[in-house]
């Protein structure tokens, strides 16, 4: 079966400091995969690479997205190829309601207008979906929102624009309990047959509620060990020096 997402021998650096250093992964179409490691590992780094962020330099290998190579597309570029990055600490955007984001960043993905009433009407569902308030559509972007609301919006923005790859970045980092089940449960409304999530996260509770198909350590800036979610129990009860 061909693969969503093949990631071969990726090295990357930033500001002249290599951070991936060799990283292989695959991910299927209807998989859960979940990214584990201890700070500085290069999470974050493989994140905002598969992104296309400018700030960080591909030195080798191979992002090969639906059997096609994108080292060389933008940011936006792979958006439109169907794949969505979750901010670890979303921007606040004063001026600009979610509202608005949400239906202009729907048509710059699809390139297709969209009538306002029917927007409105996608939003509710999918904000109902999430337990967020009507009025939060009105608010300005992040602006004033609480750590549990800026992550329930990136949720949101995954809702609206139906990613074929999403990668979660950290999602649960600052949320309490009730907020990740919460967050949790939008995530696995959107899961199908045909698109994948890829998950980073230091912490189990996120993924007792998601239960990924595959658990990976990353440190030093390769993969050193995949298994399935008794790997994050693991991680859990020994840290991750036995796997240093």
């Amino acid at each position: 079966m061909d693969k969503l997402l093949k990631i071969i021998n990726l090295k990357t650096q930033i500001d002249d400091k290599q951070i991936l250093k060799g990283l292989n992964l695959e991910i299927g179409k209807g998989e859960v995969h979940a990214i584990m490691g201890p700070n500085g590992a290069g999470k974050s780094t493989l994140a905002n690479t598969l992104m296309g962020h400018p700030k960080y330099e591909i030195l080798d290998g191979e992002i090969i997205f639906e059997n096609e190579v994108i080292n060389n597309l933008k940011a936006d570029e792979r958006a439109k190829r169907g794949i969505f990055l979750s901010f670890q600490y979303p921007e606040e955007i004063p001026g600009v309601t979610v509202e608005n984001f949400l239906r202009t960043a729907k048509m710059a993905i699809t390139g297709k207008p969209l009538k306002i009433l029917t927007f409105k009407k996608a939003l509710k569902e999918k904000m109902d979906l999430l337990n967020m308030k009507e009025e939060y559509a009105q608010r300005y972007l992040n602006q004033g929102f609480s750590g549990g609301e800026k992550k329930k919006n990136e949720i949101l923005q995954m809702a609206i624009l139906e990613p074929k790859l999403a990668i979660l970045d950290e999602t649960d980092s600052g949320l309490d309990v009730d907020a990740i089940k919460t967050v949790s449960q939008g995530v696995n409304s959107l899961k199908n047959s045909e698109n994948s999530i890829l998950i980073i996260t230091h912490h189990n509770k996120i993924l007792d509620y998601l239960k990924p198909d595959f658990v990976h350590i990353l440190i030093d800036g390769k993969i050193v060990k995949t298994s399935d979610i008794s790997l994050a129990k693991e991680i859990e009860a020994n840290g991750y020096e036995a796997f240093k």
